[in-house]
């Protein structure tokens, strides 16, 4: 917080393997607009209706909305965990990607 090139992120551990990835998002409604203007200038489209700043969710994030955060999931990771597969070649979705003794 208030380092502008420095996020908050962490990784989330399910019986000791790592599933995803995880992060604060930014909350500040006043620097959420000026990064929707400095894109708006970056892509030139200030007059551009197709890019119109979101007004709905600066008014949310001034109004109310708690602080909030995302993480993803490595899919292939969370069905190892549910397959008690040991790597994750055992359970690729796509079989190119596995070495051959892998099954």
């Amino acid at each position: 917080p208030g380092d502008p090139f420095h996020v908050e992120r962490f990784e989330f551990f399910i019986a000791g393997m790592e599933m995803g990835n995880a992060f604060t998002e930014l909350n500040d409604p006043e620097e959420q607009r000026r990064r929707f203007e400095d894109l708006q200038k970056m892509y030139g489209s200030e007059e551009d209706e197709n890019n119109p700043i979101d007004e709905d969710y600066l008014r949310a994030m001034r109004y109310g909305m708690p602080p909030n955060g995302g993480f993803g999931v490595g899919i292939d990771r969370l069905v190892m965990l549910l397959t008690n597969k040991h790597t994750i070649r055992e359970v690729l979705l796509f079989p190119h990607l596995r070495e051959r003794d892998a099954g």
